[in-house]
């Protein structure tokens, strides 16, 4: 777990400065960003792995559910085919054999931990790079995994083989999507906490990040995805965090 200290930041896509500039003449309509303040919390410094899945299984927890790896193997590789309520699962079993509270991160800490600090599409700049994230193909449908530079994986790569960003977080694009705590839900601008959005219409939840058959749109600090709870997919899976 890496503790993060909170803050203060601009959620949503961040604009171009031209972007900016049309707005203020009327010229263009752009979307709003939100203010968040996020409170202090942690969060894992990867995703939960299959050997950590499958440590709540051996312990009789996680409902016994063994999740498939399609073959591309376990260990440090990053657990698939978890839904969200699954997620649920692991957590809960992690609280009650640590005695603290471990969660899913609302969406808002999500991308404020993805983010770490950077304004730009990805935490090393503007442009995508295989040096620092395992995605696939640069236009997608039809989506499939794509190698080059450091990323030698055509599907999910073991966790924590790219550079981490400036809070020491792995994977936080690529790889795979992580479900998030929010009910997937239209975002208000204004200034809110970084509270998860909750409703009792909860059809489906957000997830982030992008994965390894995702284009390099879906694999931006901001882009915002959502599946109905229940799903369990190759290209899903999670990370923990704590309140602090």
């Amino acid at each position: 777990m890496v503790p993060i200290e909170g803050g203060t930041f601009y959620m949503g896509r961040q604009l171009r400065r031209r972007e900016v500039l049309l707005s203020r003449l009327g010229i263009a309509s752009v979307p709003e960003l939100r203010t968040v303040d996020v409170g202090a919390f942690s969060i894992g410094r990867t995703e939960v792995t299959f050997d950590q899945w499958d440590a709540c299984v051996a312990d009789g927890g996680c409902r016994g559910y063994r999740p498939p790896d399609q073959g591309w193997g376990r260990g440090a590789r990053p657990a698939i085919h978890v839904s969200w309520y699954d997620a649920q699962d692991y957590v809960n079993w992690l609280s009650q054999k640590t005695g603290q509270t471990y969660r899913l991160p609302s969406e808002a800490e999500w991308e404020f931990a993805a983010r770490a600090g950077t304004t730009t599409p990805f935490f090393w700049g503007r442009l995508p790079d295989r040096n620092f994230a395992n995605f696939g193909k640069d236009a997608c449908p039809p989506c499939s995994g794509e190698v080059g530079g450091r990323d030698r994986w055509e599907h999910t790569a073991p966790v924590a083989q790219f550079p981490p960003n400036a809070f020491g977080l792995h994977d936080m694009h690529g790889n795979v999507y992580e479900w998030t705590q929010d009910c997937f839900a239209h975002l208000p601008s204004g200034r809110v906490t970084s509270a998860p959005v909750i409703s009792e219409q909860c059809v489906e939840r957000s997830v982030r990040g992008g994965g390894w058959h995702n284009d390099t749109r879906r694999v931006q600090s901001d882009y915002r995805a959502h599946n109905p709870p229940s799903d369990r997919d190759d290209n899903l899976g999670f990370r923990v965090a704590r309140s602090l």
